[in-house]
This record gives structure tokens, C-alpha cells and sequence, in this order.
């Protein structure tokens, strides 16, 4: 097959990955360049949720996932039957995101066929290999293997060239604003429980899924948010839970039955930012929320101990406040009571990831070869 008949394959597993990678499929589409899209089955449902917003059916399903699959399962399962994939489409490069295990197994793939790989949302680092885990190991180890780094941001990009890395590195924002805007332009939230459940009330959004917040970070959150829902007795709360059970259980532990908290699972993507865009705070370990929230003019207090985001912090759209229960409920009690605080954060978010025009940069670069 020719190289310019041959396909971009893009790779993913996750929902997270998904929103990002939406947006280049997309852009993949309408420069008419031949693509795959070859998915982990990671996320099965939460990530057909996210392409059945987008209209995108993947070409391949790995179907990776199984019960209590540990990381050295996943990654080598992942680096096989994604090389399988590989063999069988023979694309001219492989598009990736972020930095899970997934991720890592797809570009490993890739590089032993010397196929060059690209890497969207690159050079986010945290420059301590435990926080996040193991996804802070991923991204670099993955770095020296690019052929593109496509890096949402600056600073982002500043860490890759002192790094050394090899390949070309691009500043072309975060596809998340693209995701973001298609959303807001296509899609509109369906008739979900939390609406009638929010109603009018003030509310705060939750989530908290981190691997190392799996010991008693994520109880002392869910502990700490009901201290605030019993000193804020107007406020609601809403707190979208992870499907892994070692993320969900404290939640259900500590807020379940609580008549002014809600727990729900993974909503549709539509739903969440709808949710996200109308809550006065949104307290979170979650990378995609620390720029949504942003971008939509939403505080983000962050609960994790470092965030390889930092451009949020500097910019004050974002506090990382960690897991630490008394700090938790105080940072949330402080800013519900400071108005002007609240409105500074919601505004320095403005423009940070971007215009929303990542994925067609991205592309036309990829075009080119």
C-alpha cells in the first residue's frame, strides 16, 4: 500500500482519552486522510458513550478489559493485541493521548514496527514518578519514543525540550476545548435524576478516582464534602463516581443516603459538562476537570498532593488542596464564602488550553508526514 493511501491509526481506551481524541478523529474526517480508530475496550460503555456523541464507531475493539486485571496484565495485553491491530491496518502513523497504560502499550507497539507515533497532550509532567502512578511513568517513558509531541501548552512544551526529547515539538493547545465546544454546539444534556435533584439549589460537583487516593484519600474527601453539605445547609452536591469499586465504595460509605448528596455514576458527556458549567466549585483529582473547569469558568479545587498542570494554578483557576480532610472541608467552606475569589477563579481560566482549534492543527500537521 502506498504511504499516502495508508491509514492514521488512533488508539485509545479510555474516556478520557476519548474526549481528547474525538475532536482529531474528527479533523482526521474532514481532511478526507484516511484513519482508523482502533479502542482497548478499557471503558467499553463510558468510551461508546463519548464516540456515539462524537458519531464515531471505532474500526477495532480490543476487548482488554477483565475483572481485577492488574497493570502488568493490562500493558502486556495491550502492547500484543494492539500490535495485532497494527499488523493488520498498517497505518503510516499512530495517534495517542495522554499517559495511561494503554497509551504506553499502543506507542511500545508502534515502535517496534518503527511506525512514528504521535502524542497529544504531551510534556505534562509532575517530575515525581509516584504522583500520579503509574501514569507520571508512562508519559515519559513514552516521550523518547515520538516522533510528534503535540503539547497543549508552553510550559508543557518547555518541559520536553529540558528533558532533551527527541522529535518535533508542537505548541497547539488542548483538544478538551475542542471537545468542549463541539459539545456546546451539537449536544445537549438528556433528561437525567440530577437535574430535578439540583434544581434551583446552589451545588458543588465532586469526583475522585485517583489510584493513590485508593488508601483513605478518597474517604477523607467524601467525609470532609459532608462536613461542608452540614455547615452549607443550602448547598447540594453532586459526585460522579468511578465504576473501579476501590473508587466508589468510600463515597457510598460516606455520603450514601446523605438527603442533600448525590451519587451517580459516570455520566454522559453532555450531561457532565452541563452539570459541570452550572456549579459554583467543582472539587476534583481529575485531570480532564482541571482544564473543563477552566475553560467553562469554573473553580477547580484539585485534590491530589502535585498537579502536572501547573499552568492552572499560576494562572489561579485552580487550588491544589489535597486529600487531607480538615484541609478539604476548609478550602471549600473558604471559597463559598468569598464571592470576589470565586469570580477571579472562574475568569483566569479564560483562553489557558487554548482556542479550540487543537485537533485541526494537529491534522495538518500529521498530513504532511
Amino acid at each position: 500500500m502506498p504511504l499516502s493511501h495508508a491509514p492514521i491509526a488512533v488508539v485509545f481506551g479510555t474516556r478520557p482519552e476519548a474526549i481528547k481524541l474525538a475532536p482529531v478523529v474528527l479533523a482526521l474526517r474532514t481532511a478526507a486522510l484516511p484513519h482508523v480508530v482502533v479502542t482497548t475496550g478499557q471503558h467499553r460503555e463510558m468510551v461508546s458513550d463519548v464516540l456515539n456523541v462524537f458519531g464515531i464507531a471505532p474500526d477495532a475493539d480490543l476487548g482488554l478489559m477483565r475483572d481485577g486485571q492488574t497493570l502488568d496484565y493490562l500493558l502486556g495485553n495491550a502492547l500484543e493485541r494492539i500490535g495485532e491491530a497494527l499488523d493488520t491496518f498498517k497505518p503510516r502513523s499512530v495517534v495517542v493521548q495522554g499517559d495511561t497504560t494503554s497509551m504506553l502499550g499502543a506507542t511500545l507497539a508502534a515502535f517496534h514496527r518503527r511506525i512514528p507515533v504521535a502524542h497529544v497532550e504531551a510534556g505534562l509532567r509532575s517530575h515525581d514518578l509516584s504522583l500520579p502512578f503509574p501514569e507520571e511513568m508512562n508519559r515519559r517513558a513514552a516521550a523518547v519514543m515520538m516522533r510528534w509531541h503535540f503539547a497543549p501548552t508552553a510550559h508543557a512544551a518547555e518541559n520536553l525540550r529540558a528533558e532533551g526529547a527527541r522529535g518535533e515539538i508542537h505548541v497547539v493547545g488542548n483538544t478538551v476545548v475542542d471537545a468542549v465546544n463541539w459539545v456546546a454546539n451539537h449536544d445537549r444534556p438528556s433528561d437525567s435524576p440530577a437535574l430535578a435533584f439540583v434544581g434551583e439549589s446552589p451545588y458543588l460537583l465532586a469526583t475522585a478516582h485517583r489510584r493513590e487516593s485508593w488508601d483513605g484519600g478518597i474517604a477523607r474527601i467524601a467525609t470532609a464534602l459532608r462536613e461542608v453539605l452540614r455547615e452549607r445547609q443550602d448547598h447540594r452536591l453532586l459526585f460522579v463516581v468511578h465504576p473501579n469499586p476501590a473508587a466508589r465504595a468510600p463515597v457510598d460509605t460516606f455520603l450514601g443516603g446523605h438527603d442533600r448528596a448525590m451519587i451517580v455514576d459516570a455520566l454522559p458527556y453532555p450531561d457532565f459538562l452541563h452539570f459541570l458549567r452550572g456549579a459554583r466549585l467543582v472539587i476534583s483529582d481529575s485531570g480532564g476537570v482541571q482544564e473543563e473547569g477552566p475553560t467553562l469558568g469554573v473553580p477547580v479545587l484539585v485534590t491530589r498532593k502535585v498537579t502536572e498542570r501547573s499552568e492552572g494554578v499560576d494562572a489561579g483557576a485552580v487550588r491544589v488542596i489535597g486529600t487531607d480532610e480538615a484541609v478539604v472541608r476548609d478550602a471549600v467552606l473558604e471559597l463559598l464564602d468569598d464571592p470576589d475569589g470565586l469570580r477571579a477563579m472562574a475568569a483566569a481560566g479564560a483562553g489557558l488550553y487554548g482556542d479550540g482549534h487543537s485537533a485541526a492543527r494537529i491534522v495538518q500537521r500529521l498530513g504532511e508526514g
